[in-house]
């Protein structure tokens, strides 16, 4: 089973445990307009999925304005920010802190994003939330890039996911060769 911190305290992770190299899971969240989004897969563009455990906290606001801000200078790329919080407060959040660059959704639903992806904290204060962590598929739906954030309170490496996504859309290549 996978873990992460929490101010020092270890948490379990629930759910898969991908790695890179792995096909991405095709799973759909919710939309702060409702509508059902699909992350994962194949798309023909790189996908950068950031994960938080929610956007009304100051260390995730902050991950979000900085993948909103960098965001518009990766061509070929679309970045979605998971978390639990609920539609209408991710609208809210997005309007305040005019993000425009990247989509916002929740797992409230059902968690299967959570689960597929290994990042539904188990236990602790926090359980039935994510983790915070970044994963980037390529355009063949092949994950090229995981971070699992070894603690939740702090933000994750932002050169190390932005390099990966980058790198991502510069080629075709499926991410099954050497």
């Amino acid at each position: 089973m996978a873990t992460t911190m929490l101010k020092g305290n270890l948490v379990n992770l629930s759910g898969a445990d991908l790695k890179v190299g792995d096909v991405a899971p095709i799973v759909k969240v919710v939309g702060k307009d409702l509508s059902e989004i699909e992350v994962g897969g194949q798309k023909g563009k790189a996908q950068i999925i950031v994960v938080v455990p929610s956007l009304d906290t100051a260390v995730c606001a902050a991950e979000t304005r900085k993948f909103n801000e960098e965001a518009a200078k990766i061509e070929n790329a679309e970045v979605t920010v998971v978390s639990m919080d609920l539609p209408f407060a991710m609208g809210r959040f997005c309007t305040t802190e005019g993000i425009e660059n990247l989509t916002v959704t929740s797992d409230f639903r059902n968690k299967a994003f959570s689960k597929f992806y290994g990042v539904l904290i188990a236990d602790g204060p926090l359980a039935g939330v994510t983790c915070r962590a970044v994963f980037v598929i390529n355009a063949s739906g092949i994950i090229t890039y995981k971070e699992i954030c070894p603690e939740i309170t702090e933000e994750p490496n932002y050169d190390a996911a932005l390099s990966a996504a980058n790198d991502a859309t510069s080629t075709s290549c499926c991410g099954t060769c050497q």
